[in-house]
C-alpha cells in the first residue's frame, strides 16, 4: 500500500512546470487549467512538490485543447488537436508491430524539424532512437521523455501486450526527481547519454497488430494515460469506465449496476482504479465536468435543468462542484463560451 500510495503522487512538479511554460509561450494563462487539475499555484515554486498522474492527465488534456497543440509548445510548429491521432491512425493498419512504430517515426519527421525519430535493430535488440536537429531549450526534458514514453506506451497499445525495456537511455544529467523514471519505465534507465533512446526485444517487431479503427477511436478520446503511465492491458479499464458514464449517465448513481457492466465486483473495480491512479469519484467528476461544459455552451437549457440533468440534487450543489472544476461558476462559464 506505501508503493501504492507513492506511485499516486510521484509526478514532479517539473512536468507542471514545462506545461506552465507553453502557456506563456503562447500568452495564455494557465489558471484555469491549475485550477482544474486541483494544482495549486503555491506548488510550481516547490521544487519538491509533487502531483499525481491523474492531475497531471487533466492538465495535459486542458492544455492541449486550449493551446490547440498537442505537443505543448516544444516544437517550431504547432502539433493540431488531432495530429497526433492522425499519425496513429495511419500505422494502425500496419500489419506488424516493427512496421507501425516506423511508419508513425517517418510520418511524425515530416512535421517536425526539431527531433526526429527512428527504429533500429541490432541482433537480439529494437531500438526507437530521438536525434535532436535544435535545442530544445527549457522543456528538453519533457519532450524527449514524453515522446519516448509515448512511443513506448502506444507500441504497448498497438500489440496489447507489456514490453519490458532492456535500456533507457536519456541525453541529460539525472535531475533531482529521477526516481520517476523508474517508475515510468520498466527497465534499467541511464543518465547522461550521447542520445535519447529505448530499447527492447527485436521479437517484439514481428508480432501482430491487434487494434483496430474502432479501438482506435475509444483509445483517442483519453489517450494521455499511454504518455504518463506505464502500460497494462488492464489500463483500457479507465477508458472503458469513462464511456459507460458519458453513454449510460444512470450509472453514475450506481456503482453496482456499472460494476457489473464491467463484469466485476464493485471491490475489484475500485481496486483497479486504484491501480491506474485514480478513484470512481474523480472519473464521475471528469465526465459531468465535460458534459456540463457543452451543455452550457451549445444549448440554452436552464442551469437548474442542467444540474438535474447531471445528477445533482439542486442548482446550488452543481455551481459549487461546478466552480471546484472550472474556477468560475457555470453562469459565468455561459456567459464566455457564447462570447
Amino acid at each position: 500500500m506505501r508503493r501504492l500510495l507513492s506511485l499516486r503522487t510521484e509526478t514532479p512538479i517539473a512536468f507542471v512546470q514545462a506545461v506552465v511554460h507553453a502557456y506563456a509561450r503562447y500568452g495564455v494563462d494557465p489558471s484555469a487549467a491549475l485550477l482544474a487539475a486541483r494544482i495549486r499555484p503555491e506548488q510550481l515554486d516547490d521544487p519538491d512538490a509533487r502531483i499525481t498522474a491523474g492531475q497531471l492527465e487533466w492538465l495535459g488534456q486542458a492544455a492541449m485543447r486550449e493551446l490547440d497543440d498537442e505537443a505543448l509548445g516544444w516544437f517550431s510548429r504547432r502539433m493540431r488537436w488531432g495530429t497526433y491521432g492522425m499519425l496513429t491512425r495511419a500505422a494502425v493498419t500496419a500489419p506488424t508491430l516493427g512496421v507501425a512504430l516506423r511508419r508513425w517515426c517517418r510520418l511524425h519527421g515530416l512535421l517536425v524539424d526539431e527531433i526526429s525519430l527512428s527504429v533500429e535493430v541490432d541482433g537480439a535488440l529494437a531500438r526507437v532512437l530521438v536525434q535532436e536537429h535544435q535545442p530544445l531549450g527549457p522543456v528538453r526534458e519533457f519532450c524527449v521523455m514524453s515522446m519516448l514514453r509515448g512511443l513506448h506506451g502506444l507500441a504497448c497499445w498497438f500489440i496489447d501486450a507489456h514490453i519490458p525495456l532492456a535500456d533507457m537511455a536519456l541525453p541529460f544529467e539525472a535531475p533531482p526527481h529521477s526516481r520517476v523514471y523508474g517508475l515510468l519505465f520498466p527497465g534499467p534507465v541511464r543518465f547522461g547519454a550521447g542520445q535519447a533512446s529505448l530499447s527492447f526485444g527485436s521479437e517484439f517487431l514481428d508480432r501482430p497488430m491487434v487494434r483496430d479503427e474502432t479501438s482506435l477511436r475509444a483509445m483517442l478520446q483519453h489517450s494521455l494515460p499511454l504518455v504518463v503511465r506505464p502500460y497494462r492491458p488492464a489500463q483500457l479499464l479507465v477508458q472503458r469506465v469513462r464511456e459507460l458514464l458519458t453513454s449510460q449517465p444512470e450509472l453514475m448513481l450506481n456503482a453496482e449496476a456499472l460494476a457489473s457492466a464491467l463484469h466485476m465486483s464493485v471491490r475489484t473495480l475500485y481496486r483497479q482504479l486504484g491501480l491506474e491512479g485514480t478513484t470512481l469519484q474523480a472519473l464521475k467528476d471528469e465526465v459531468r465536468y465535460a458534459r456540463a461544459k457543452e451543455l452550457l455552451s451549445r444549448t440554452a437549457k436552464p442551469i437548474k435543468q442542467i444540474a438535474l440533468l447531471l445528477g445533482f440534487s439542486s442548482e446550488k450543489t452543481f455551481a459549487r462542484a461546478f466552480q471546484r472544476w472550472a474556477g468560475v461558476l457555470p453562469s459565468v462559464f455561459r456567459g464566455q463560451s457564447r462570447g
